[in-house]
């Protein structure tokens, strides 16, 4: 019984304990994701310095390596110099071979230091540029996201492409090198400097009027590098807008024999590409020489002064030690200052990348996942709207939903039923006044706005992933749920790999009906108070149609569901039909509508007498 009566106080304590360590735990998350969220909150992702602010962790590593090795490089020319005058010395037969010694040991130990602290400033250097690069591409991906698909396509495909990855990377590696070189250029050029006048500062002065010279040259360069390079990126952009279009219609060109013209095109654009790749590499590469040439002209001056301060004629009383450590120190601060000349230009064209992205950073903020609305009444009241060319598509559109109701909305071609159901993404402005709850949906918050509209259109947008995540989007639901009401389990579970069968980019490993189905299903998956669905059925069979139709009602007894569609044998079922024409419409039911609207009388007449003769 004792023994019993222990083992449960142990039982108890390891209890206690262990619900000590899970609240400390918790606490700990909590003050990290506090201390994150404040960081997240002063970060500015259009300004340049945030990105080095949220890293100072890594900058202060890369600080104190960077300053140990470039002062340390000062250890090189010193050991240098001491090591060929005592070299003189020694074959003078003065000097000891001991001595030597000591001097090699001290300056293998001074380059071994100096070589373990570039190493470690380096790999923080590149850490850093990793994180900058990670954080701006996720912060321009979000931009993305959000943004329009209108202005995302008048922007152009090549161009998005062309920022989102070549622009961000040009960008960070001028970062990158602007925070190597403020060690390995700045903090040496001056510790070099110094070392020059302590040696003879009139020599020193002397030789250092050339390197500024070389500076000058380079912010000369300025205007041809950035125009240069803001070529070589618009090129970029257009070769990747044509490359991404002979991928995607290739078939098209080939069938209808245009791939002989499509290749002339391509070669073209090639050809400007290339061209404009070359004239932005010949100012970039072809420079430095010239900038190290010029920082290396006063090497003449110290040959013709250094050899009288040997001799004892000139400013300074020198030995030969002391002559060597001065060249060498002055040829490694040339070279410095011909990189630093080099790095004007590396900023330079990071300032181009950097002019092109930042209208896609400003002003993104991260936001919290849309507000979980409740079922509401939806009011259209008085809506138009027209293209900028002036041509109106819809003219004073009007009517309402409740919960549990499905409308249909038809009528001719391009009578303006993909325009009506994109409206209420907001995407584009309109007269009038959308409502839903009660509340303007032009008024709301774009995250607001998330929690009320589920969008399907023509183009399924699969993405080159999974079913199981195309349809689930990561949450922890029932697949088979949803892909029993679309009628797609069977055949999924038919697949190699079933639920988590990679179907490519756009779902291009699918037939049309079961790309249609699944993003079905992912709208249905994250149902919204008012589901928009753009001809959701045009490739199915009828009997998978009636199916599908029948699962979708039941799923959605709580939404609106706007339906958009030009076959019309399900239309009997719908609550309300909105019959478009010339940008008016018509609203009612199927049997209201069969007497007050001729054209579609005529064409629901039509379509049955298809259906039957089908039949």
């Amino acid at each position: 019984a004792l023994i019993r009566i222990e083992k449960e106080n142990d039982r108890q304590d390891l209890k206690i304990l262990h619900g000590f360590w899970q609240k400390r735990r918790m606490t700990g998350m909590k003050n990290k994701e506090l201390q994150k969220k404040r960081e997240d909150e002063k970060f500015c992702p259009e300004k340049i310095g945030s990105y080095f602010r949220v890293e100072w962790k890594v900058l202060l590593t890369i600080t104190i390596s960077g300053l140990i090795y470039n002062l340390g490089l000062l250890a090189g020319p010193w050991f240098e110099g001491r090591m060929t005058g005592m070299l003189v010395d020694i074959l003078r037969g003065s000097g000891a071979f001991v001595n030597m010694l000591f001097l090699v040991i001290g300056y293998v130990t001074a380059i071994g230091i100096v070589q373990v602290s570039r190493y470690v400033k380096r790999f923080y250097v590149r850490r850093f540029a990793n994180n900058v690069n990670r954080r701006m591409k996720e912060i321009l991906y979000h931009s993305l996201v959000i943004r329009g698909r209108a202005s995302l396509r008048e922007e152009g495909e090549g161009t998005i492409m062309t920022k989102a990855i070549l622009d961000v990377d040009d960008c960070v590696e001028g970062m990158r090198k602007f925070t190597t070189e403020i060690f390995d250029t700045g903090v040496a050029l001056t510790a070099y400097a110094g070392m020059l006048l302590w040696y003879d500062w009139r020599l020193a002065l002397l030789c250092m009027i050339f390197p500024p010279i070389s500076y000058i040259t380079a912010e000369k360069m300025k205007r041809m590098i950035q125009r240069t390079g803001a070529a070589y990126k618009k090129q970029c952009g257009v070769l990747s807008a044509v490359t991404l279009d002979r991928a995607q219609n290739a078939v098209t060109y080939r069938v209808f024999g245009c791939e002989r013209d499509r290749q002339m095109a391509y070669e073209k654009n090639l050809t400007d590409y290339e061209t404009s790749a070359v004239k932005a590499n010949i100012w970039n590469s072809a420079m430095p020489p010239i900038y190290k040439v010029i920082s290396m002209t006063s090497v003449l001056f110290i040959l013709y002064f250094g050899q009288k301060n040997i001799l004892g004629s000139g400013w300074s009383s020198w030995s030969i030690a002391t002559f060597t450590t001065f060249l060498a120190c002055f040829v490694k601060l040339s070279t410095k200052s011909s990189s630093a000349a080099k790095l004007f230009n590396a900023v330079h064209k990071a300032q181009v990348s950097w002019n092109r992205i930042r209208p896609l950073l400003d002003s993104v903020n991260e936001e919290e996942d849309g507000k979980e609305w409740r079922p509401g009444d939806l009011e259209v009241k008085d809506v138009s709207f027209a293209y900028p060319d002036g041509k109106r598509v819809l003219e004073h559109v009007s009517f309402s939903a409740k919960p549990g109701q499905i409308i249909g909305v038809t009528g001719p071609v391009a009578c303006g039923k993909s325009t009506l159901g994109k409206l209420f993404l907001c995407e584009c402005p309109y007269e009038g006044t959308v409502r839903f709850a009660g509340k303007d949906l032009l008024q709301m918050e774009e995250a607001e706005r998330k929690g009320i509209v589920a969008y399907l259109g023509h183009d399924p947008e699969l993405f080159h992933d999974s079913i199981r995540d195309n349809v689930l989007l990561g949450d922890e639901k029932d697949l088979k749920t949803y892909l029993k009401a679309v009628c797609i389990d069977r055949e999924v579970s038919e697949m190699e790999e079933g639920e988590d069968t990679l179907i490519g980019n756009g779902g291009v490993r699918l037939s049309g009906g079961q790309a249609q189905r699944v993003a079905l299903a992912r709208t249905l998956c994250h149902k919204k108070p008012l589901l928009v669905l753009d001809d959701p059925f045009s490739a199915l069979d009828k009997s998978t149609e009636k199916e599908v139709f029948a699962n979708v009602r039941a799923m959605t007894r709580d939404s609106i569901v706007l339906l958009l569609s030009h076959r019309l044998y399900l239309f009997p079922q719908m609550d309300q039909i909105i019959w478009m024409d010339d940008g008016k419409t018509t609203v009612g039911t199927h049997e209201e509508l069969l007497q007050k609207v001729s054209a579609y009388a005529a064409l629901f007449t039509t379509q049955e007498g298809e259906d039957s003769h089908e039949a």
